[in-house]
């Protein structure tokens, strides 16, 4: 299945999407800054481009972690970026009262992964019109987001992703099985793999989550080389002062090196595919 953002389209053997941006809209500076690099990263690289920043972070370790700097202003930014920047955009959900809202700027509406067996947000974001990403809870088995996207098809919606965002080990682990990738696409909906939430180590600082960004590259590669339609990358100018996922944001500046790999593990693919076909 083949779904559309915009003119962007997602599976069905269309060309590896990016999805980035910096975790939370933290000051109208970092984002502009962000998808300006953005931009003329993937311009160079022919990719398309979804940018994504969440407009509160409804999850945090703990009660004393930045949140938002509110949902008026940080929408008011995000519908900046599409406006200067042409480009669609992403943004989570945590409640069926957000949906419609949050639909009047993005394109896309994120489930975060903790709230993805919600079935009245689920429908909420389904009704939007706009697609839904859904990210595959930590404690769910692949094969059961075939029901969490059943719930957003029921509303006749069935422009849906599916995102693999490593499942959860214990101890302050997550472990990212490729597996995970061909069983969601069997629902016939497009995959994303989440290539920094994956490096994540929740709750490894005691009160914040810590990280492992030195495997980003290499989760990434493997992904794509997996076969997903779409790869989802946090980054940041200096991940070292963002206020939310410090630990796992890849550093904005080696964005087009991580593109160069990846782009070279799909067009390698695809033409093993093509090869395969004749």
């Amino acid at each position: 299945m083949k779904v559309r953002v915009g003119n962007i389209r997602i599976g069905d053997a269309s060309p590896l999407v990016l999805i980035a941006g910096p975790c939370v809209v933290e000051n109208r500076e970092v984002v502009l800054k962000t998808a300006r690099v953005l931009q003329r990263a993937c311009a160079k690289h022919r990719v398309p481009l979804i940018f994504k920043s969440s407009y509160k972070k409804a999850n945090r370790t703990s009660p004393h972690s930045f949140s938002s700097i509110g949902m008026g202003e940080a929408l008011r930014i995000l519908e900046e970026v599409k406006r200067e920047f042409d480009v669609p955009i992403l943004t989570d959900i945590h409640s069926p009262e957000e949906a419609a809202i949050v639909a009047e700027v993005a394109d896309v509406l994120q489930i975060p992964a903790f709230l993805c067996r919600q079935t009245e947000l689920l429908q909420a974001a389904g009704r939007t019109g706009r697609v839904v990403n859904i990210k595959k809870g930590q404690f769910l088995a692949p094969q059961d987001m075939a029901l969490a996207a059943e719930k957003v098809a029921v509303t006749g919606n069935r422009n849906i992703l599916l995102t693999e965002r490593g499942a959860s080990f214990g101890y302050n682990n997550l472990v990212v099985d490729m597996r995970s990738l061909a069983i969601m696409r069997r629902t016939g909906y497009p995959v994303v793999l989440d290539a920094t939430h994956s490096v994540q180590l929740p709750g490894g600082e005691r009160e914040r989550s810590s990280g492992q960004p030195e495997f980003i590259f290499p989760i990434a590669r493997a992904g794509v080389a997996a076969g997903c339609d779409a790869l989802f990358v946090e980054t940041h100018p200096r991940p070292e002062k963002a206020l939310s996922d410090a630990a796992s944001q890849l550093p904005l500046d080696q964005l087009p090196r991580l593109l160069t790999e990846v782009l070279a593990i799909d067009g390698a693919l695809r033409k093993v595919r093509k090869h395969a076909q004749q």
